[in-house]
């Protein structure tokens, strides 16, 4: 099992880093919109990589069979080390190349609000609860938690409709008649 989460895990993780880096440099022509887009995509192309991770390791090591809890566990493997990738990746690019990715972030979001017609009062608490945001980003514990919770819901969505999917446990005459062998 280690084989294939690793194998699988790392494929995954590098896709979402290497989009990461691709697209976070053209942020300003791109847009926040877009790239919301473009990351979420990636992300559920990154997680397709689950599925195929539990089906070879059901085809290959499983001899054609698995349990939906063995399925969820290899799946979830796949996921977190797909999501640390993630998470390592935006703590490099956002402490070393763009620190101030949450102003900039802020002023979109701010700016947006008072076009969809706001209230000042709304303006305003929007714009402290930002400051606050940007204030917990600074610590990269905080930060590393908070980019965690981006991917990893996907993730795990995915971990389970595939485990779902990809479930074939031994057929329950075969099992009963290989404990009655082993008796």
């Amino acid at each position: 099992m280690k084989k294939t989460v690793l194998t699988f895990g790392i494929i995954s993780g590098a896709i979402l880093s290497l989009m990461m880096f691709a697209t976070l440099p053209f942020m300003d022509r791109i847009g926040f919109d877009k790239g919301m887009i473009i990351g979420y995509t990636t992300m559920v192309v990154s997680f397709l990589l689950v599925f195929f991770g539990i089906r070879w390791h059901r085809e290959e090591i499983g001899e054609g069979r698995i349990t939906f809890a063995r399925a969820f566990a290899v799946g979830i493997l796949i996921t977190l080390i797909s999501c640390v990738f993630y998470v390592v990746s935006w703590e490099v690019i956002y402490f070393n190349f763009i620190p101030d990715f949450l102003e900039k972030y802020a002023s979109y979001a701010l700016e947006k609000a008072r076009a969809s017609g706001a209230s000042q009062q709304a303006l305003e608490t929007q714009k402290l609860q930002l400051e606050s945001l940007a204030k917990m980003y600074k610590n990269p514990l905080i930060n590393a938690a908070m980019t965690f919770l981006e991917p990893f819901p996907i993730g795990l969505l995915i971990t389970l409709i595939s485990a779902a999917i990809l479930r074939r446990p031994e057929p329950k005459a075969q099992s009963t008649d290989r404990a009655a062998a082993q008796a």
